[in-house]
């Protein structure tokens, strides 16, 4: 498992607006809860789905990713992403992943913030494990 290859092919995707390849680096029973008050999406159809909607008001995306947090076959990470939605908005998030041995993720979990407005930067003590 290779935590920092996963997470920067995950943001390659999402800066090209591939929810097709966003979904492969997830299992085929793999879920993704974007929204604790929600059901999981479960699924690979279902997660490239969920990708689909979300990045297509999307532009000039620029993802960035903590040093994450390692347990096992578990990682949890901040994330960081400035974006259009059509308008400037930043996001401030957190994945808690776990991995199945072939290096895809078969579990995530976020919990994120939305500041709409200007594009900010990240504080300086974020991203540290």
């Amino acid at each position: 498992m290779n935590v920092t290859r996963w997470l920067a092919a995950y943001a390659q995707a999402w800066r090209d607006g591939d929810a097709g390849a966003i979904a492969e680096l997830f299992t085929e029973d793999a879920t993704s809860a974007n929204d604790p008050h929600a059901p999981a999406h479960a699924g690979r159809p279902a997660i490239a789905a969920y990708w689909a909607a979300e990045i297509a008001g999307q532009s000039g995306v620029r993802p960035r990713f903590g040093s994450p947090v390692l347990d096992g076959d578990r990682a949890a990470v901040e994330w960081w992403a400035t974006l259009h939605e059509p308008d400037p908005v930043t996001y401030a998030g957190c994945l808690v992943l776990r991995f199945a041995p072939d290096g895809r993720c078969a579990e995530l979990r976020e919990y994120w913030n939305r500041r709409p407005g200007a594009h900010t930067e990240p504080p300086d003590h974020w991203g540290r494990p």
